[in-house]
C-alpha cells in the first residue's frame, strides 16, 4: 500500500526546488568557479612537525629555541665500506663532502671535516689518509657522536630549512649533488641517507598519490550505481552531486588557509563517503515509485519522507567529527572542524542539487527500469522471525564480543591496555629503503631523535670555567644512560679542539687551562658557526646540549626526559655554579612525545563527545529512550569488535587509527537512524514483526548497499603505502560490515527482548 502524500511547507520547498531545477543548477555552476578555484589551492605538508597545534607550550617553547639558536634539521648521510678508514673510501668520502659544500642551506659536519681543519687542508694521499686514519681512532669524540663506525664514515647535515618546501627543495638538492656517486659507488658498499628530514619528505612524497584513493572509490561507485539502479542517467546524477560536495568542502579548506597532512585524505573520503550513501538513502526511496503516483508528486514524497533521518544522520556525523576539535594534535582538529564544514555544505547539495538533477535527467523509478536487491522483499518476512528465535544468542554472543573489545583496548587482568606508536620510523612502509637503512643502521648510530636541553643563565655565564666543568659532568652523565645515544654541547667543541690543538680529547682539571679554555669559548664564539650552534653569541648567556637518541615512542622518551632531570640536580648538587640556569627540554622528539599523550584524550574525549551528540539527536528524533539506547548497539558491536581484531593482529594506536572509533561512529549511525525511523514510523499503529519488516523493506536496501559504499570506500585506503593509512582503512572497513551484520542481527534481537512481544500469529502476509 502507497503512503500517503505530505503536504505542509516542507513538500512545498521540494516543490520548488524541482520546479525551479534551471536556476539550481545557474547557481552551482557559478560556485564551482570560486570553489574549484580555492580547491586547488591547497597544499599538503606531512611534516610530523604539523601534528602540534602552534598554541602548544612546548611547541611555543621550541619556536623560542629556534630564534637564539637558529632552525633547522638533522640528518646524516652514511658511507658503508668494508674499511671505512682505507685511502680509497676517504678520497670518496672527501670528494662527497666537497660535492655537498656547494648546496644551500646545508652545513657538513664530518671527522674528515674536523681534520681538514685541523691540519689546515686536506689532501687524498696515502699519508694523509693515514694521518687520519691514526687522528681518529685515538678518541672516542668522533665515534660517541655517530661520525665513524665499524663499517661507515658518517656526514652529519645540518638543514637550514623552516617549512616542507625547503625541505624538499634542500633535499632534492643534495639528492643531484649525490647522483654521480649513487651511480659509480666506487670503494663505497652504499651511500645512505637517514634522518627526519628524509623521514618527513617520504611521507610528503607517499601522500602524493593520494589521487588514487579517489580514483579507485569513483570506479567503485560507477559500478555499484549502475549494479544497483541501472541507468547512466542516475550514474550522472550522483556523480555531479558528489563532485560539487567535493569540490565546496576542498574550496573550503583552500580559502581558509588550510594545508593537508598526513590523515587529511580522509577528510574528503568521509565527505563522498557520507554523501554517497545519503544519495542512496534519497534515491532508494525515490525509486519505489507506486505505479499509481506520478513521478513529481513521487519525487517530493521522497524527499519528505526521507528528510528527518538523512537530516539528523548528517547532522549527528557532521557534529561528532566537530567532536575531534578537542584535540591538541593539530591535523585531527583540522579534520573534525573540515568534515563538520563539508557535511553543512552536503547537507544542501543533495536536497537541493541532486532533486534538480533528478528531474532534468529524467532519472527512472522501478515501474520505468528493475532495480537491483530484490532479494531484500524475502529477507524483510524471513528475518524478523530468525532474530526473534536467536534473540538471547545473538544478543549474548554481541555482548561477550563488545566485552572482549573493551578488554582489548583498555586492558584486563593479566594483559596490558593497547599500545600507543609515536615512531616516526614506524610511519614508513617496511619495503622502502629508508625504513630497512633506519633499522638496519640504528643500532650503530647514536639514534634519530633529537631532544634539546637548553639552559638560560645570566649575561657571560656560560663562559664561566665553573659552569662549562659543570656543563662537561652533566653532559658525561647523561651519556651514561641507555636511552642516550650521544650527547652534544659547547663543551664536546672545546674539547675537539683541544684535541686539535695537540692537548688531548679530556677535559682539564688544572684551573689556568680551564681559564684558557673559557677564554677560547669566548673568542670562538664569534667566528665559529658550528658553536654558535651551541652557544649564544655576544651574551654567552644561553647554551643547550643536544641529545641522540632512539626514544622514538612516548615511553622512551619519559624515561629520557626523568634521566635528563635527575642528572641536572645532581649536576647542580655537585656544581654549584649551574644554578643559575634554568632547563627546558624542548625539541621534536618531546613535541612527538606530548603527541602520543594526547592520543588517549583524543580518542576518549572525542568518542565520549560523539556518543552523548549521537544520543542527543536519537533523543530528538525517536522518543524512546531505550530504543535511543538499542539504537548504538550495532556502531558500539564494531567499534570494539575491531579493537579487538587490532589487538589479536598485532596492531596498535597511531596518529590514523586513533580517529576509527569516531569515524565508524559518525559515519554508520546512519543506518541505525534510518532503520529506527522506519521502524518507529510502522511501529505507531503496527506490531514489532510488522515494524521490522516495513523498516527492512523501506531500509534494509539502502542499508546494504550504503554499508557497501562506506566500506568500498575507506577500504580504498588499503592500498596506502603508508602503514598508519592503510591498517586505518582495512579496519573502518571492517568495522562497517559488522556494523551491518550487527543492524540485521543483534538490533533486531535486541528489540524483541525489550518489546517483549512474540511474532504475529500466521504466515506473514506481503506488505
Amino acid at each position: 500500500m502507497a503512503s500517503p502524500l505530505p503536504s505542509g511547507a516542507l513538500s512545498q520547498v521540494f516543490s520548488f526546488i524541482v520546479a525551479r531545477r534551471a536556476w539550481v543548477l545557474a547557481f552551482y555552476a557559478l560556485l564551482l568557479i570560486p570553489s574549484a578555484y580555492f580547491a586547488v589551492q591547497v597544499r599538503q605538508d606531512n611534516s610530523l612537525d604539523r601534528l602540534i597545534v602552534v598554541t602548544d607550550p612546548d611547541y611555543i617553547a621550541t619556536r623560542e629555541f629556534e630564534k637564539v639558536f637558529g632552525a633547522g634539521e638533522f640528518a646524516l648521510l652514511l658511507a658503508e665500506a668494508d674499511d671505512p678508514l682505507s685511502p680509497a673510501v676517504i678520497a670518496r668520502v672527501d670528494a662527497i663532502e666537497r660535492a655537498l659544500a656547494s648546496v644551500p642551506r646545508v652545513r657538513a659536519h664530518s671527522a674528515l671535516s674536523v681534520f681538514r681543519r685541523a691540519r689546515a687542508g686536506f689532501e687524498p694521499t696515502p699519508a694523509q689518509a693515514e694521518a687520519f686514519r691514526h687522528f681518529v681512532t685515538r678518541t672516542d669524540l668522533l665515534r660517541r657522536q655517530g661520525l665513524v663506525g665499524e663499517h661507515f664514515l658518517a656526514i652529519g647535515l645540518f638543514l637550514e630549512v623552516r617549512d616542507s618546501e625547503e625541505r624538499r627543495a634542500t633535499l632534492a638538492a643534495i639528492d643531484r649533488a649525490l647522483a654521480a656517486f649513487r651511480v659509480d659507488l666506487g670503494p663505497l658498499r652504499g651511500l645512505h641517507a637517514l634522518g627526519l628530514p628524509y623521514v618527513n619528505v617520504y611521507l610528503d612524497e607517499a601522500q602524493v598519490s593520494a589521487w588514487r584513493y579517489f580514483i579507485l572509490f569513483a570506479g567503485f561507485v560507477v559500478v555499484l550505481i549502475v549494479t544497483l539502479y541501472r541507468s547512466a542517467r542516475t550514474l550522472a546524477a550522483f556523480l555531479v552531486t558528489l563532485g560539487v560536495c567535493l569540490a565546496m568542502s576542498l574550496g573550503y579548506i583552500g580559502a581558509t588557509g588550510g594545508t593537508l597532512t598526513i590523515v587529511s585524505p580522509m577528510v574528503p573520503m568521509t565527505i563522498l563517503v557520507t554523501a554517497t550513501s545519503t544519495l542512496v538513502y534519497l534515491h532508494s526511496r525515490f525509486v519505489e515509485r507506486p505505479p499509481d503516483r506520478p513521478v513529481d508528486a513521487h519525487q517530493v514524497f521522497a524527499l519528505t519522507n526521507k528528510f528527518v533521518a538523512c537530516t539528523a544522520s548528517i547532522f549527528a556525523t557532521a557534529v561528532g567529527f566537530a567532536a575531534l576539535m578537542v584535540s591538541a594534535i593539530r591535523p585531527i582538529r583540522e579534520m573534525g572542524l573540515w568534515v563538520a564544514v563539508g557535511l553543512l555544505f552536503t547537507w544542501v547539495i543533495v536536497f537541493t542539487l541532486f532533486p534538480a538533477l533528478q528531474k532534468l535527467l529524467r532519472t527512472p523509478t522501478q515501474q520505468e527500469r528493475r532495480v537491483a536487491g530484490g532479494a531484500f522483499a524475502p529477507l524483510s518476512t524471513w528475518l524478523p522471525r530468525f532474530t526473534y528465535r536467536q534473540r538471547w544468542p545473538l544478543v549474548a554472543a554481541a555482548l561477550a564480543l563488545c566485552g572482549l573489545g573493551l578488554g582489548a583496548l583498555f586492558g584486563a587482568p593479566g594483559v596490558a591496555p593497547m599500545r600507543i606508536l609515536t615512531d616516526p620510523v614506524q610511519y614508513l612502509s617496511p619495503t622502502s629503503s629508508l625504513y630497512r637503512d633506519i633499522k638496519r643502521f640504528g643500532p650503530a648510530i647514536p639514534g634519530i631523535s633529537i631532544t634539546e636541553v637548553w639552559l638560560t643563565g645570566g649575561l657571560g655565564s656560560v663562559s664561566d670555567p665553573d659552569v662549562l666543568t659543570g656543563l662537561h659532568r652533566f653532559q658525561q652523565g647523561l651519556e651514561t644512560e641507555p636511552e642516550v645515544g650521544a650527547a652534544i654541547g659547547p663543551t664536546t667543541i672545546l674539547r675537539l679542539v683541544r684535541y686539535i690543538g695537540g692537548e688531548g680529547d679530556v677535559w682539564p682539571t688544572d684551573p689556568e687551562a680551564l681559564d684558557r679554555l673559557a677564554a677560547d669559548l669566548e673568542q670562538l664564539t664569534a667566528t665559529e658557526p658550528m658553536l654558535q650552534r651551541f652557544v649564544q653569541p655576544h651574551t654567552l648567556a644561553q647554551t643547550h646540549l643536544t641529545v641522540l637518541s632512539r626514544s622514538g615512542e612516548h615511553e622512551a622518551f619519559a624515561r629520557l626526559d626523568a634521566a635528563i632531570g635527575r642528572h641536572w640536580e645532581a649536576a647542580v648538587a655537585r656544581d654549584p655554579a649551574l644554578r643559575q640556569f634554568r632547563l627546558r627540554t624542548v625539541g621534536l622528539a618531546p613535541l612527538h612525545a606530548k603527541m602520543a599523550q594526547n592520543l588517549v584524550p583524543t580518542l576518549v574525549e572525542s568518542f565520549a563527545l560523539t556518543v552523548a551528540i549521537i544520543f542527543g539527536t536519537f533523543l530528538l528524533v525517536f522518543r524512546n529512550g531505550t530504543a535511543r539506547l538499542l539504537a548504538m548497539i550495532p556502531s558500539i558491536f564494531a567499534i570494539l569488535v575491531m579493537f579487538l581484531v587490532m589487538r589479536v593482529a598485532g596492531m596498535v594506536l597511531n596518529i590514523a587509527t586513533i580517529l576509527i572509533a569516531s569515524t565508524v561512529l559518525g559515519t554508520s549511525e546512519n543506518d541505525q537512524i534510518h532503520f529506527f525511523y522506519h521502524f518507529l514510523e510502522r511501529r505507531r499503529d503496527g506490531t514489532v514483526e510488522q515494524a521490522l519488516r516495513h523498516s527492512l523493506r523501506i531500509a534494509g536496501r539502502a542499508i546494504f548497499f550504503a554499508t557497501i559504499i562506506n566500506a568500498g570506500g575507506f577500504l580504498a585506503f588499503g592500498f596506502a603505502e603508508l602503514p598508519p593509512i592503510r591498517q586505518f582503512g582495512v579496519l573502518a572497513a571492517l568495522a562497517f560490515l559488522l556494523s551491518m551484520v550487527a543492524d540485521f542481527t543483534a538490533l533486531p534481537a535486541a528489540l524483541w527482548i525489550l518489546f517483549r512481544e512474540e511474532p504475529d500469529a500466521g504466515t506473514p502476509a506481503p506488505e
